[in-house]
Parts: structure tokens; sequence; C-alpha cells
């Protein structure tokens, strides 16, 4: 009992740890609120901030992609408890962006600059709606599960974990990945597009846009149902007037 009860600790803090570095998210690609944000004025050389931000990203993009496969998972459940995986999973992914956030370099120089106060406004709100849609996709495919308290809860009462049923839920029937269209308008939804911002923006879209082919390949394999999904629903674009899939899916 003293061990699924610090696995339940230790689920408990990792996503204490990953949901404040959520708002600190918030902050950061905003400009506002957090001591340390995206832009700012550069304080080494262009080169230098350059290398020094694709080195960070990339820790992101390699912890966040190689710990997400069931190869890594099958091994990594060799060292650490089953029911501790995920919640491993999401601390470290929210140590890696720590780590971005801590060590960030501003590029310096400017894209565009919207000085119109309406429409910076509408911005702004596009911006918080991002961030509203990420965390409610969460909510739709369970959030509990996908950042590991459902698993250190179920292992502390002592029932066995059984994966989600494969289903499709609300904004999942218009498209495959709500979650990460919320993500792509928090990274091009500003009124102030820097150097450096676009950078943020065209890397970690690019990285989403390789990872959705890695994290649906695993979907077709896990879920026999969701090659028929891919069929019916759009990855990222809603088509028009197409009806609503009556098929269910769930995502890892």
């Amino acid at each position: 009992m003293q061990n699924k009860l610090s696995i339940l600790a230790y689920g408990v803090i990792s996503y204490v740890i990953f949901f404040a570095t959520f708002l600190y998210s918030i902050g950061f690609i905003g400009n506002f609120f957090v001591p340390k944000t995206i832009d700012g004025e550069p304080s080494v050389s262009f080169i230098q901030a350059l290398i020094t931000n694709v080195v960070l990203l990339s820790i992101f993009a390699v912890q966040h992609s190689v710990m997400a496969r069931p190869v890594f998972k099958a091994w990594w459940t060799k060292i650490i408890p089953q029911a501790a995986e995920r919640s491993t999973y999401v601390l470290l992914s929210s140590i890696a962006l720590i780590i971005v956030y801590a060590f960030w370099q501003p590029l310096g120089g400017s894209i565009w600059a919207i000085d119109n106060t309406i429409a910076q406004s509408l911005l702004y709100g596009f911006y918080g709606t991002g961030w509203v849609l990420v965390l409610v996709s969460t909510f739709l495919i369970n959030h509990f599960d996908l950042f590991g308290l459902r698993q250190v809860w179920l292992n502390y009462k002592g029932v066995e974990y059984q994966p989600l049923e494969f289903e499709i839920v609300s904004a999942y029937k218009i498209v495959r990945h709500p979650l990460y269209v919320g993500w792509f308008i928090v990274f091009w939804a500003t009124p102030y597009m820097t150097v450096t911002h676009l950078f943020f923006a065209v890397v970690t879209t690019a990285y989403i846009l390789i990872a959705v082919r890695l994290e649906e390949h695993d979907l077709c394999t896990y879920h026999k149902e969701y090659a028929e999904y891919q069929k019916e629903v759009p990855r990222f674009i809603p088509r028009v007037g197409k009806h609503d899939s009556e098929h269910k899916t769930h995502h890892a």
C-alpha cells in the first residue's frame, strides 16, 4: 500500500508541475504576466541565439516523441512501474519545456506589428480561444488519463488499468486533432510577430505536422477503427457540409 501511495503522490506532483508549466506557457508565448517571455532584447548574437533555440526545441521534440512510442514504453516499463509511465512522460515533458523557457534566447527583429486596438483585441481573443481549445480537447479525450492521474489512482485502488474505449466526441467529429488545431492558433495568433516568435511558430508547427503522422500510425496499429475514421474526418481543417462521423475513436 505504501508503494501505491508513493506512486499516487508521484502522479499528483507530476500533474501539478505540468499544470504550472501549462499556465506559464500562456504568458511565455503571449508575452505577458511571466518573468521571461518569448520576446525581448537579444543578449547574444543572432547565430548563437538561433543555435541555442534549435537545441532547446530539439530536446523537447526528441523527448516528447521518443517517449510516446510503444517500443520505448515497452522498454521503459521494465524499469519503472507501469502505473507511473504516463506520469513520468508528463513530468519529463514539463521539465523539457521548463528548460526551453529558462534558456530561450530572443533573436530580435519584427515581421509585423498591428497597432489597431480592435485588431489587437481580436487576435488576443483568438489566442485565448486557442488555449481554451487545447484544454477542452484534453477533457474530451479524458484529461486525467492523458496526464497520468487515472493510471496512478486506479493503481492505488488496486484496480487493473484498462485503456479507454475508442470513441468520437464533440470536436473530434469535425477534425481528428482539435487539440493540435488549438496549438496552431496559439502559435500564430499574435498582433506582434517578431522574428523570434516566427521561428518558434514555424518550428513547433513543423514538429506537430511530423509528430501527428507518427501518432496516427500508432493509432491505426492499436485501433482498427482509426483507418476508417481517417477517411471520414479531416485531420485539421473541417469539411464544409460534411456530416459528423458515426464512428468512435480515442486518441492515445
